[in-house]
């Protein structure tokens, strides 16, 4: 081997150099093809930053906030003013969280901090006159009386307060239930006594939650005399306590869901009729002059006991009743039924049987499916208003087998209440 000189090793390495250079800028053109032109821009660390869904507001709003450009998985606070919710930064760096706005001053000044990450935007507050409960209307004086049941009974003075709100106006006659296991509910009569309203009593001879086999409570063994210790506890509370009460027993009992239905407990043909003037009689005698007798079927349909062989007889009866609903398309059996379809031919029957006594809807109300509640509202109270003899309708305000209730939505309550301010006053 011998040593290169000067002159000869300089060529070799500028050959080498040149042979560099065209594989880099070779590697370059390749990755700027697969990559983009922004491969080869100068790569900078992300700015924090967030936003928020809304601006501006009064205190207590509710405001989410997105961050983007956080460290990756960092763990950070989002704080209000005094207000603080912890929060994590996913994988790239983003989050989304939820803040309430105290009343703290205005702007109130929003931050994120997660690590070196930090951003803050303003909020500015609103300022309202503080929202008080709303006022809660009187009862309307009408022809056509105003009721209503709800879930917590007489004693939910809240439930009867919201009720009145929503229609306008406050029920002047009160659902209430009791079966045959509770005393008399004098409490309860006080309580909506106190309302300026009176209590539609519904007393069933059964035990809740028993099903419709319960044979110790059979129409027969309350005709031969077996509940007469209990019949009379209630009848001298009642006449002791001396206001007047509307009492509905064994009521829907043309159909066949309750175990005082013929057809059904070993019950026969003529049972109830007998079973009602049993109850009536030993009741009576103990001074009741105050109770007024309610005998209230359902809304007839095809296979229900004919109304004929339930009516116990115009002594026996002070005033008729119908309990009817509108399921609409919330089961799969039903579809929607207009008022005057679905009370028709239950008032005719009721005028027929029980001609010059007053009746009153003792339960109604609509789903939401199949068809414009609101509108169904309306015509509810405008067919029953001009018919004299028709003097209360009950709202079943419930949300049970479908949502019952008067405010189901907006557009239903808004149109109850508009019909019913708009019904006759007076009388």
């Amino acid at each position: 081997m011998h040593d290169a000189t000067p002159g000869t090793a300089l060529p070799i390495s500028r050959r080498w150099a040149a042979h560099l250079l065209r594989t880099l800028t070779l590697c370059l053109t390749v990755i700027v093809a697969v990559l983009g032109p922004g491969a080869l821009q100068p790569v900078h660390a992300a700015t924090a930053s967030i936003s928020l869904s809304a601006s501006s507001g009064p205190a207590g709003s509710l405001v989410t906030v997105s961050g983007t450009g956080f460290p990756r998985k960092s763990k950070g606070t989002l704080t209000a003013g005094p207000a603080s919710v912890p929060f994590t930064a996913s994988a790239s760096g983003s989050f989304t969280a939820g803040i309430v706005i105290p009343d703290a001053g205005s702007p109130v000044l929003i931050e994120a901090r997660a690590g070196s990450g930090l951003a803050s935007a303003p909020f500015t507050l609103t300022y309202a006159p503080p929202a008080g409960p709303a006022p809660v209307p009187g009862i309307r004086t009408a022809p056509l009386r105003f009721g209503a049941g709800t879930p917590g009974g007489p004693m939910a003075g809240g439930e009867l307060d919201e009720v009145a709100v929503l229609a306008g106006e406050a029920p002047s006659v009160v659902l209430s239930y009791k079966d045959f296991a509770q005393a008399p509910p004098l409490a309860e009569l006080d309580a909506v006594r106190s309302r300026g309203a009176v209590t539609l009593l519904t007393w069933e001879p059964w035990l809740w939650g028993g099903g419709t086999a319960q044979p110790a409570y059979s129409l027969d063994r309350i005709a031969a005399g077996d509940f007469d210790p209990y019949l009379r506890q209630w009848g001298s509370a009642l006449a002791q306590w001396g206001h007047p009460v509307m009492l509905r027993f064994g009521h829907e009992m043309n159909g066949n869901w309750y175990p005082w239905a013929e057809g059904v407990n070993g019950n026969e043909a003529g049972d109830y009729a007998a079973a009602w003037r049993h109850v009536h009689d030993v009741v009576a005698a103990t001074g009741a002059s105050n109770i007024s007798w309610v005998w209230n079927p359902n809304v007839p349909y095809w296979g229900s006991t004919p109304l004929d062989q339930l009516y116990p007889g115009t002594q026996y009866v002070d005033a008729v009743a119908l309990d009817g609903y509108n399921w609409g398309a919330s089961a799969s059996w039903s579809t929607w039924v207009e008022p005057d379809a679905l009370f028709g031919e239950g008032l005719a029957e009721l005028r027929r049987l029980a001609p010059g006594k007053q009746i009153l809807i003792a339960e109604t109300a609509s789903a939401e499916a199949g068809g414009s509640k609101a509108a169904w509202n309306t015509s509810l109270v405008r067919y029953l208003a001009a018919q004299p003899d028709v003097t209360a309708l009950v709202w079943f305000h419930f949300a049970k087998e479908t949502d019952w209730r008067i405010n189901s939505s907006a557009g239903s309550a808004a149109a109850l209440a508009q019909v019913l301010a708009a019904r006759p006053m007076g009388g």
